[in-house]
């Protein structure tokens, strides 16, 4: 079957250019609000006070009301007599009365200053003798006083049409009385998720299948911008149905997004439906990474976007492109996003052809300033973008961004806060048990999976509080205190048990499995502890598969339960979860490399004390089978 290309792949800022002449990005149509539905709303004119606040001379603190000038040369050596009015000024009374010169009265915080008292006496400054009040310290006029009008003026403009109301602003209209709120319009925002492989959230997951993560990452994108989005569901590939969803969708929405189908095949519908709209497409690819296939449209001057179905393409290409639409709709002004200058932390090779927007984690550097790890996983990945700090631009004719290179650092929301434990190395299931019951214990813990080699060089550069490591010396058959220099220290972790794994119905022992070569392995990553450990197993063999480098146990046990590899090696915690028959290859020391410098923070002090013997996190590590070294 003849694949359909690209219509046209553009550069980001061509394309952007000639989707936004497409499309209609002016405020929607402003409505009024209940004050209690207008948080987040932003301000469709500005607002004028029409009332004082206050709205009448008011007294700041209990006291007597006085006129000023009958205070003057009073003090605690030289005291001033002033005549006791009958009755007091409570709050929400207006006196009638007026204050005769050398008399005071009882007043209240926040009661109206009667006519003729410009002043108020603290209540601790005074004494009581029968009908007198004892004045031990002189007032200026206005003291203690808010006069009317003086925070709003009738008439004054308090907001400034475009103001996107928070609590601070809210609290404004109510002082002033309003009850509503001329907003601007919420943009509606149609999304569509497209694809035979998409599964619901909930429903059963069949072999070729996928949960729809899209969906709702869309729609909680969409309301964070302050949008109103309505998920219409998933569609398998039928253009006959997907047509009718998309003519829905038209009919009430702002925007409309379809996820998935943006690629060349024929089995993809989205291009060929959403082609049919006038004028239909106007950007079919731009040349990112992620996100090439990205197709920019419009249905009249209403936007229609096709976002790739891959999570993290369909996530950065969404606030790359539609967000800021979103946020002009909305009546909200551009986002600024805030950047800070790191050093790369790892060789990082790139596509040449096309602008990469690099996933990054960011921790403090020992010497000062921020190294940026590259985070890996790919356009499939759902949780890279949701655990990075920020992203890098790496441009489209650079093919190599060297260790140590200077990077510009996008920061993604508020990411730049610093991480109170910062955990470089190799990843475990056990160590997320520890990042877990340090999490509710308050600390926030940053983890980055490098393996053990980059997580030990991370260590002695300062870039990190600890680097799990499991790292076997063959000249002494011990476990990562030779790999450490006195720049280090070893805290130690647990022991696991590592071992080959293959599915149940195969029985033969290790040395068999690692000799037929009819059987396909999956690895694991160059620097890693456990590449360590298969390097020495198999020596000068390469079987097949030996090229297949997942990430983390979890990948390797995936890969042979699902029949894409035979064995591999991974630990018998995620062996058994996965059902898969183990054979144990010996337990290894999972311990931290920490900086000595660094071995009294607050943060390696909680870490030391979770693995202290007895402790809850002991416990619940041994239950999953990691014991500890000192048993």
């Amino acid at each position: 079957m003849k694949q359909r290309q690209f219509l046209e792949v553009l550069e980001r800022d061509e394309a952007e250019r000639r989707w936004r002449a497409a499309i209609d990005v002016a405020p929607l149509a402003p409505e009024r609000v209940p004050l209690a539905s207008a948080l987040g709303r932003v301000l469709a004119q500005d607002v004028l006070a029409e009332v004082d606040v206050p709205g009448f001379d008011r007294s700041n603190l209990d006291g007597f009301a006085v006129r000023a000038a009958d205070t003057f040369g009073a003090s605690e050596t030289a005291p001033v007599r002033l005549a006791l009015c009958e009755g007091s000024i409570p709050t929400g009374v207006a006196p009638v009365a007026e204050l005769r010169a050398g008399s005071a009265i009882t007043i209240a915080t926040g009661g109206m200053l009667p006519r003729g008292a410009d002043a108020v006496v603290p209540v601790e400054d005074t004494d009581l003798e029968g009908a007198f009040v004892i004045v031990r310290r002189a007032v200026v006029p206005g003291g203690a006083v808010s006069f009317a009008g003086t925070d709003i003026g009738s008439g004054e403009t308090v907001l400034f049409s475009g103001t996107r109301l928070s609590a601070r602003e809210t609290g404004v209209l109510a002082a002033i009385g309003q009850h509503e709120a001329r907003v601007v319009g919420r943009p509606r925002v149609a999304i569509l998720s497209t694809g035979d492989e998409i599964v619901q959230p909930g429903e059963s997951l069949l072999p070729g299948q996928v949960y729809d993560s899209n969906g709702r990452i869309l729609a909680d994108a969409v309301r964070e911008l302050g949008g109103l989005p309505e998920f219409m569901g998933a569609f398998r590939d039928d253009e006959r149905a997907l047509r009718a969803a998309l003519a829905r969708a038209l009919a009430s929405a702002d925007v409309v997004l379809l996820s998935g189908g943006t690629s060349k095949g024929e089995g993809d519908l989205c291009g060929r439906v959403v082609g049919e709209l006038h004028p239909g497409i106007v950007v079919h690819g731009v040349a990112l990474k992620p996100g090439k296939p990205i197709c920019l449209a419009a249905a009249g001057r209403r936007p229609v976007v096709i976002l790739p179905g891959f999570p993290t393409s369909a996530v950065f290409t969404f606030h790359e492109f539609v967000a800021p639409v979103i946020r002009a709709l909305a009546g909200a002004p551009p986002a600024e996003r805030a950047s800070v200058t790191a050093t790369l932390a790892q060789r990082t090779v790139s596509e040449r052809g096309r602008l990469e927007y690099l996933l990054v984690g960011l921790v403090r550097r020992a010497g000062g300033g921020l190294a940026a790890y590259p985070m890996g996983k790919g356009s499939g990945s759902v949780t890279a973008f949701s655990r990075a700090d920020g992203f890098l631009r790496i441009g489209r004719n650079v093919e190599i961004v060297e260790a140590d290179s200077p990077v510009e650092v996008t920061l993604i929301g508020t990411r730049d806060e610093l991480a109170d434990l910062v955990l470089i190395g190799s990843h475990c299931a056990g160590l997320d048990v520890i990042a877990s019951a340090l999490s509710q214990a308050g600390l926030r813990v940053k983890l980055l999976a490098v393996g053990s080699l980059a997580g030990l060089a991370a260590a002695r550069r300062g870039e990190c509080d600890a680097a799990p490591i499991h790292l076997l010396d063959p000249a002494t058959g011990r476990y990562n205190a030779p790999f450490l220099d006195p720049s280090l220290r070893l805290l130690p972790g647990y022991l696991r048990v590592q071992g080959v794994v293959t599915r149940a119905d195969e029985s033969r022992p290790v040395d068999e499995l690692l000799a037929d070569p009819k059987l396909r392995m999956v690895n694991r990553n160059r620097g890693s502890g456990t590449r360590v450990l298969i390097d020495g197993l198999l020596g000068e063999r390469r079987p097949p598969g030996f090229a297949y480098e997942p990430r983390s146990h979890f990948a390797v046990a995936a890969a042979v339960a699902q029949k894409r590899a035979d064995w591999g090696v991974t630990i018998e915690t995620v062996a058994r979860r996965a059902g898969l028959q183990f054979r144990p290859l010996g337990p290894e020391h999972y311990d931290f490399a920490v900086p000595a410098d660094r071995w009294e923070r607050p943060g390696v002090q909680a870490l030391r004390r979770a693995l202290e013997p007895g402790s809850d996190v002991r416990a619940r590590l041994a239950e999953l089978g990691f014991t500890d070294p000192s048993g």
